[in-house]
């Protein structure tokens, strides 16, 4: 019989519960490490108090601890070249390299780069002086998107509606340096429903995911700031199978051909953020990692094997057939008041008992004499599983409701697009 095995998991939100909670329901997984994990992660992997960024810490870690696999959840360590670092070291890791996790540390190096191979995408121009960039937004037409060129938690992109909006946030980003010294990539702005189309990439092999619909904004009616994502659902009506062909063969597949071209082939999850405008499905940005909340709405619907799939990837062999259940999923992010902006922490919560076909993902809790307390911005996801749209948002918001906490808040109009607001 063959052993099972150690599998060490980087990061600590709902994602990487999401990434656990699959790997738990693994035949080839028996030891699951979570680095540095969360209260919710703590009850299916032995968690350790090593942040994602430890780089040299977390390699000194799987070699002492027989991992056999590592899967990395968060951007800022792909982007400060994680799998460069294990690899040197003969260690099996699940990500891109840092090369390859350019395509989302620089939003200018992912426009080139769908420039160059004619990947469809919104019209754009890159500026590292304040003077030229606002001459250029003051004298186009709004709405008008701009991007800050690096990393910025997911809270790096405004689309300013009047031209003070517009001169405040480049002054933000180009004379304050409010995400640290970079350009700012000025965009033409796109209507249409956005959905995250995240694929397995090993080079040019390209495997897709079901797809699934993030919601950015704070409020109902999308109105408020951006966020990380408040909630989404899988899959999405809206798109068509015309829709998804496209998208597949004429951006996943031709992005990661580029990425080989260029000389940092992709492995591991490209995601892409499209949008299907009436001129047809366009890039609104690309990711190196699982999207977070879609991996939450995404991996339960995965029936195969995570950890073979895992596998194929870091190792280049054969992927297993993927497959995915007919039955939908929709979730809710319950934060913590006043995020986006400054929230407190240490609010103690108390779950219900849930009913067959909801799962609590946490993404910011902790445990504080034996308590469960509320510890980020975003503190967890209530997924519904259905057979329907319908019955998975009614099962989730059931449990959302019973959640007790007197320091968070969540939209109910998760799946407007598509679903009646209850």
């Amino acid at each position: 019989m063959e052993q099972k095995k150690t599998v060490l998991v980087v990061g600590g939100g709902g994602r990487e519960h999401a990434i656990v909670d699959a790997l738990s329901r693994s035949s080839k997984v028996g030891k699951i490490f979570c680095a540095p994990g969360n209260a919710g992660i703590a009850e299916q992997a032995e968690c350790v108090p090593l942040k994602d960024t430890q780089v040299a810490e977390l390699k000194e870690f799987a070699l002492e601890n027989g991992v056999d696999l590592t899967v990395v959840g968060p951007e800022a360590a792909l982007a400060i070249g994680i799998t460069d670092e294990f690899r040197k070291d003969g260690l099996r890791i699940f990500g891109p390299s840092k090369a390859a996790a350019t395509i989302e540390a620089s939003k200018d190096f992912a426009k080139r780069l769908m420039d160059k191979y004619q990947v469809p995408t919104a019209s754009f121009r890159t500026f590292e002086e304040y003077e030229p960039a606002w001459e250029y937004v003051r004298d186009g037409s709004f709405p008008v998107v701009l991007k800050y060129d690096g990393l910025a938690a997911g809270k790096g992109v405004v689309i300013p509606q009047t031209p003070q909006e517009a001169q405040e946030t480049l002054r933000d980003m180009l004379l304050d340096d409010r995400f640290g010294k970079g350009k700012v990539v000025v965009e033409e702005f796109l209507t249409g429903p956005e959905f995250s189309f995240m694929c397995f990439v090993d080079g040019e092999k390209v495997y897709p995911m079901t797809l699934s619909q993030d919601h950015k904004r704070a409020y109902e009616g999308d109105k408020g700031p951006n966020t990380g994502g408040m909630g989404a659902y899988s899959p999405v009506p809206l798109i068509t199978d015309e829709d998804i062909t496209y998208s597949l063969e004429k951006i996943m597949k031709p992005v990661a051909a580029g990425m080989v071209a260029e000389g940092c082939p992709f492995k591991g999850v490209l995601y892409g953020g499209l949008m299907k405008t009436p001129d047809g499905v366009k890039v609104i940005e690309f990711n190196c990692r699982f999207g977070d909340p879609e991996t939450e709405v995404v991996l339960p619907r995965l029936e195969t094997d995570i950890y073979d799939i895992f596998s194929a990837v870091a190792d280049g062999t054969a992927m297993p057939q993927i497959s995915w259940s007919e039955d939908v999923t929709l979730g809710f992010v319950m934060a913590s008041k006043g995020y986006p902006g400054s929230y407190a922490k240490g609010f103690e919560i108390n779950l219900p008992e849930l009913e067959e076909g909801v799962k609590i993902y946490h993404m910011g809790t902790s445990s504080k004499d034996g308590r469960l307390v509320t510890s980020g911005g975003r503190v967890m996801m209530v997924v519904g599983k259905g057979k329907d749209l319908l019955q998975a948002r009614d099962k989730a918001l059931a449990a959302v409701e019973k959640v007790g906490c007197e320091n968070l808040f969540y939209r109910r109009d998760i799946g407007w697009r598509v679903l009646p607001v209850k």
